[in-house]
């Protein structure tokens, strides 16, 4: 995941409901589902080829090929695990959590209603050479939109509002791989 997170980060800009297939166009842009998708489907592929075997079967990654809110249902469905509001901290987090956070009710979700009201994903990601946590995210606003990258602790600090108010859910996707 890293060496996607340094190939794009800054990079490629947000479009709603634009997915992998959004590197290909100029200027290159993704949503926050289709960059946690790829990263978690490219990782879990890195992790088969090294395995020399299934870790990870090919209907856990399709299952991920869906919207923020399914995401994290799927990965929850499947694992048995979630982390909630209060329950998050940089230290009860997996090694490589996924977190869906409920972001307001904007008007683009209201045809369609979503688990827990689940509106943003971002994925938890570590550098290679120390092992450091950081949130990787496509996240769209005036200002930087796009690929971001914050370091997991402040972007807990800056994400307070929606733990204080139980609107984050984190789920653990390489769980995924203790069932193969």
């Amino acid at each position: 995941m890293w060496n996607l997170v340094q190939t794009y980060t800054g990079r490629v800009g947000y479009q709603r409901g634009m997915k992998s297939e959004g590197l290909l166009v100029v200027p290159p842009v993704i949503d926050c589902s289709g960059w946690t998708t790829l990263l978690l489907t490219k990782a879990m592929q890195a992790e088969n080829e090294t395995a020399g075997r299934t870790v990870f079967d090919s209907g856990d990654m399709k299952a991920l090929q869906v919207w923020s809110d399914r995401i994290v249902q799927e990965i929850e469905t499947r694992t048995g695990f979630v982390l909630e509001g209060d329950k998050i901290t940089a230290h009860s987090l997996p090694r490589c959590a996924t977190i869906g956070l409920k972001m307001g009710e904007p008007s683009w979700a209201s045809n369609h209603p979503r688990p827990r009201g689940i509106t943003h994903i971002v994925q938890v990601v570590r550098r290679t050479e120390d092992s450091a946590a950081f949130v990787s995210e496509s996240f769209g606003g005036a200002v930087s939109p796009g690929i971001g990258l914050t370091p997991l602790e402040e972007w807990l600090a800056q994400s307070q509002p929606y733990l204080r108010v139980g609107e984050m859910w984190a789920v653990d996707p390489f769980r995924l791989a203790t069932k193969n």
